[in-house]
């Protein structure tokens, strides 16, 4: 039987070592492929729901946006341009690469009916309601007595 000197640090190692891969990509230089989460505004009023979501430095080319069933979905991607890769950066804090964010919509939206604009950084999307989703003003006839 062989005799097995015993690490008391062994444990610590292999859970660094399995915790590793988890951590990867928190660097500063992963900041260059590492995707970002656009920031979104959502509200809504009688007559639509609109979302604002904050995409400064994406294309307009770059941008995807599409309604399947009951899901919103925009997709895009914020590119690392190649003329600025061989100045000699001391901090890189902008995100790039691919985002993908997706909201489900609620029944009383019409999914035939979305605008999206995109100005300044911030696309905004307008996702009109249906008709019968929309209220109704009932016209209250004063001075009439009920007995009439």
């Amino acid at each position: 039987m062989a005799i097995n000197r015993w690490d008391p640090y062994r444990e610590v190692f292999t859970l660094e070592s399995r915790f590793k891969p988890l951590f990867r990509g928190f660097d500063q230089g992963a900041a260059l492929t590492a995707g970002f989460v656009p920031a979104v505004d959502i509200y809504e009023d009688a007559e639509k729901v609109v979302l604002k979501l904050e995409v400064p430095g994406v294309e307009e080319k770059d941008l995807d946006v599409r309604v399947e069933k009951n899901t919103l979905t925009v997709k895009g991607k914020r590119s690392f341009e190649k003329e600025e890769k061989e100045e000699n950066f001391q901090r890189i804090e902008r995100r790039y690469g691919s985002f993908h964010r997706s909201f489900t919509l609620p029944t009383s939206v019409d999914a035939e009916n979305v605008d999206a604009k995109y100005n300044a950084g911030v696309l905004k999307l307008e996702l009109k309601k249906k008709p019968e989703a929309q209220p109704k003003q009932i016209k209250v006839n004063v001075g009439k007595s009920l007995a009439a």
